[in-house]
């Protein structure tokens, strides 16, 4: 028996679930969309990009703008050389040597430092204002107080930079690698033992109006020595207690009132201190004694 042909629309009459998606899988095509139970029942449309059609990138204001083309700043091995920046030590520049450069003492230390200065009170006073200048706070220990009390109001444009106290109430100082510190102790021939002693970042200098009998003791313990005018007898102390050669000590006797031997048992170094005109105006000019 044969049975007539169907005249249904096409996709009537087919098992559910075998609509468009039998019809895709029969052709082997993936469907551009499948039924979900909260469907709506509209189909939406999926645009594939053109393939010519490129996307327009959008920049924001301000990023992503391309600067200036230049050639990269490129050297050879053999002019490295030529570039170079000169760097020398940081600290007090406490005059200039023989050669004219600029003498600097690195009084703000990591370590402890000891200065015995053999001088007057000018070269000391002129050390102080110019550590203060490099940020360092100074105190001044001394049996003259009207001698620095002038300095301490006139340092620091009226900021307190310079204290001045009594010998042997000098209180601890607190000293950081942001605050040093640097002591001067200016009390006599004879110190006595300080309370406050050198620390890292507090270094101490004593002041030796001549080279006495105490002197021996305070020179051998003293990382750095500035020697003023001395006499000859004097010189020979300095000779057997820091071993100087005779070429440098001849002229000890004969300096000038602003140069000074800076030394150590290896290194020496003659140095001339020129004052500013502030310094000139505040201490006077160079002087040995006062």
């Amino acid at each position: 028996m044969s049975y007539p042909a169907s005249t249904m629309p096409p996709g009537q009459g087919q098992v559910p679930g075998q609509g468009q998606q039998g019809r895709a899988a029969a052709s082997g095509r993936t469907p551009a969309h499948v039924a979900s139970p909260t469907d709506t029942g509209m189909i939406p449309i999926i645009r594939q990009p053109q393939p010519g059609q490129q996307q327009r990138r959008i920049f924001s204001p301000g990023f992503g703008l391309r600067g200036p083309r230049r050639n990269r700043h490129v050297v050879t091995a053999d002019e490295l050389a030529a570039i170079s920046m000169p760097i020398g030590d940081d600290g007090v520049i406490i005059g200039t040597d023989p050669e004219s450069h600029p003498a600097v003492l690195g009084l703000s230390r990591p370590t402890a430092f000891d200065v015995v200065l053999v001088g007057g009170l000018w070269l000391a006073q002129v050390l102080a204002l110019r550590a203060a200048a490099t940020g360092a706070r100074v105190g001044v220990e001394t049996g003259r107080p009207q001698a620095w009390q002038q300095l301490a109001q006139a340092a620091g444009g009226g900021q307190q930079c310079v204290t001045v106290y009594p010998v042997g109430r000098v209180p601890a100082q607190g000293p950081s690698v942001s605050s040093p510190v640097v002591l001067i102790r200016d009390c006599g021939i004879r110190p006595p033992r300080g309370r406050v002693t050198s620390l890292p970042w507090q270094a101490v200098v004593t002041v030796l109006p001549f080279v006495g009998e105490h002197a021996p003791r305070w020179l051998a313990q003293a990382d750095l020595v500035g020697i003023q005018r001395i006499s000859p007898q004097e010189t020979e102390v300095v000779r057997d207690t820091l071993g100087i050669p005779d070429e440098s000590l001849q002229h000890l006797p004969t300096l000038h009132d602003g140069v000074a031997l800076w030394c150590t048992r290896k290194h020496r170094k003659f140095v001339m201190t020129e004052p500013t005109d502030a310094e000139t105006g505040l201490l006077g000019v160079a002087r040995r004694m006062d």
